[in-house]
């Protein structure tokens, strides 16, 4: 990692790839990962973390299902959110957003339980940040 600072909108401006995190630093064990979305990603749940959620632009919506039933938490920019360990979620963008998510080193974007992933996400623990050429 870089000892550099990091222009987050200059990132952002290396990748077009949806629901494809980049890893832009860590923190310890955790991975500081900027992300662009747009539609539906898949409910799915993290057993052992919560998941940090960041909006840098656009709007994000993200469904959640527990013990209390479902609801969905909207986001703008700058707003924060983060959601429980176990908690079942969907994010989900109808005009697209860019986000940050703050989580442990390795753990996968689609969680450690999750409903079949559509064509449009590919599972991943974040994606190295390229430099653009």
């Amino acid at each position: 990692m870089s000892n550099e600072p990091i222009d987050l909108a200059a990132a952002l401006r290396t990748f077009e790839d949806l629901w494809s995190p980049r890893v832009v630093t860590q923190v310890n064990d955790y991975d500081v990962r900027i992300a662009k979305v747009a539609g539906e990603f898949v409910w799915h749940s993290h057993e052992d973390t919560d998941e940090f959620f960041l909006v840098l632009d656009g709007e994000l919506g993200i469904g959640l299902r527990d013990a209390d039933g479902e609801r969905v938490v909207t986001l703008q920019p700058g707003s924060v959110f983060v959601v429980p360990r176990g908690v079942e979620h969907r994010p989900f963008s109808q005009d697209g957003a860019s986000i940050l998510l703050f989580e442990p080193t390795g753990t996968s974007n689609v969680g450690d339980q999750h409903e079949q992933v559509p064509d449009h996400i590919t599972p991943t623990t974040g994606h190295a940040l390229e430099p653009r050429s």
